[in-house]
């Protein structure tokens, strides 16, 4: 009892001085963006229901940027309009956090189970990591929605479509009606060949889209009519935060981008993302298809801001948990382990705003696009465990064993998020 109650007193204390470390951080190296793009949202909202403007007619005062979202996400947000900015704040951070606690509770928790950490400890832990980690510090101040959309996305891969339940996809369909770029899982149900999830996913994002179309008819037209193709409202291409390919050709040269080579470089890339996915969906590995898509989205997305790699929390936190079910002393483990520390601390550090004035010449190029070569390096390498048929092995319980030429997990291994380690 005594030993119990010391190691507790231990974890707080040790939870209390990281979090006191990553607050200190904070205060150091956050950049403070005043919640500028929930202020867009906002401006825009109380433009359109108090003023009678034209939600997509509406710009940041001083500035180019608009609401650029479809009209299903005007519908989401509406009741924004009617409450004080400090009580949007509010709903925004509340919510933001909330979803994140939920989402590193079904990615952290099997890691700690089988790890043998205390649970609420591992999870705090990786919190005041998270908070620390640039692209959610920018979705914070920024108030973005970032983490909602992920949500929406790992309620169907982590929950719903591993219990086979026929609602899967209705959070993809949803997440896409919001934002576009979410779309791309559609393509991976498809990919992989989940035809009713795939098949949901779309009814649902069309069925959100009708619907916001009944309800704003001038809205709706003018966002899939105009709106949606004023590159101009979402800023510069060659602007170093734009951490997709796109981003990269774009800087190469900023005054005439090579489309042709952002194609080839997305099919490419595209390429490599389904050879993969495909590999993770027959392995029963519904964790690393979300981490790879996720990843496959932000390389590929025209405009991939610094706070959209949010996205590469579970690339991160799976390199973990792969690293933790190989030997304890192998070379595997350390080697994993030393990726996600390596991604994880380039992802904190805001080196590419180093280049942010002057991205020419080789360290240019490599220095302000480090976080596309992370993306892409997690698209590669990122291990996929396998499912093997029950009983063909024995592990230790709970300690499941990697392959030390395949990184695929051997014998009565699932990597099933949320689920029973081992499944037998």
């Amino acid at each position: 009892m005594a030993q119990g109650a010391g190691r507790t007193i231990a974890q707080v204390v040790g939870v209390v001085l990281l979090a006191v470390a990553v607050s200190a951080f904070l205060a150091v190296a956050a950049v403070r963006h005043g919640f500028f793009d929930l202020q867009v949202y906002y401006g825009a909202l109380t433009w359109w229901v108090h003023d009678g403007g034209e939600i997509y007619d509406y710009l940041r005062p001083f500035t180019q940027y608009g609401f650029t979202y479809p009209p299903f996400a005007a519908l989401v947000m509406l009741p924004m309009a009617y409450v004080p900015w400090l009580v949007a704040i509010v709903i925004s951070v509340t919510a933001t956090v909330a979803v994140t606690v939920v989402l590193f509770w079904w990615l952290v928790d099997p890691i700690a189970r089988r790890a043998g950490w205390t649970r609420w400890f591992a999870l705090a832990v990786a919190l005041c990591l998270a908070a620390a980690f640039e692209p959610m510090r920018e979705t914070v101040n920024f108030g973005q929605v970032n983490m909602l959309l992920l949500f929406l996305v790992a309620v169907d891969l982590l929950r719903l479509l591993p219990a086979g339940n026929r609602w899967a996809g209705v959070g993809i369909g949803l997440a896409t009606a919001i934002k576009l770029t979410p779309g791309i899982f559609i393509v991976y149900l498809l990919v992989t060949g989940r035809w009713r999830a795939a098949f949901t996913s779309m009814a649902a994002a069309a069925g959100a889209t009708l619907v916001a179309a009944a309800l704003f008819p001038d809205a709706s037209r003018e966002f899939w009519t105009a709106a949606l193709w004023n590159t101009d409202r979402v800023g510069e291409l060659a602007f170093v935060s734009n951490q997709s390919l796109r981003g990269v050709v774009a800087r190469l040269d900023p005054e005439h981008p090579s489309t042709l080579a952002w194609l080839v470089l997305v099919l490419g890339t595209m390429a490599l993302w389904a050879w993969r996915s495909r590999a993770a969906a027959s392995a029963g590995d519904e964790a690393t298809g979300l981490a790879l898509t996720g990843a496959v989205m932000c390389l590929v997305s025209p405009v991939t801001w610094v706070h959209h790699l949010v996205w590469l929390l579970p690339v991160l936190i799976l390199l973990v948990d792969n690293a933790m079910a190989a030997p304890a002393r192998g070379r595997r483990r350390r080697l994993l382990l030393a990726a996600a520390l390596v991604g994880y601390g380039l992802l904190v550090s805001r080196i590419v705003w180093a280049w942010e004035k002057d991205f020419t010449g080789l360290d240019g190029f490599l220095g302000s696009n480090t976080y596309v070569w992370i993306s892409l390096a997690l698209l590669a390498f990122l291990p996929v465990r396998r499912t093997t048929p029950a009983g063909s092995a024995a592990e230790a319980p709970g300690v499941p064993q990697l392959d030390e030429v395949d990184g695929r997990a051997p014998a009565g291994e699932r990597h099933r998020v949320g689920g029973a380690f081992p499944v037998r």
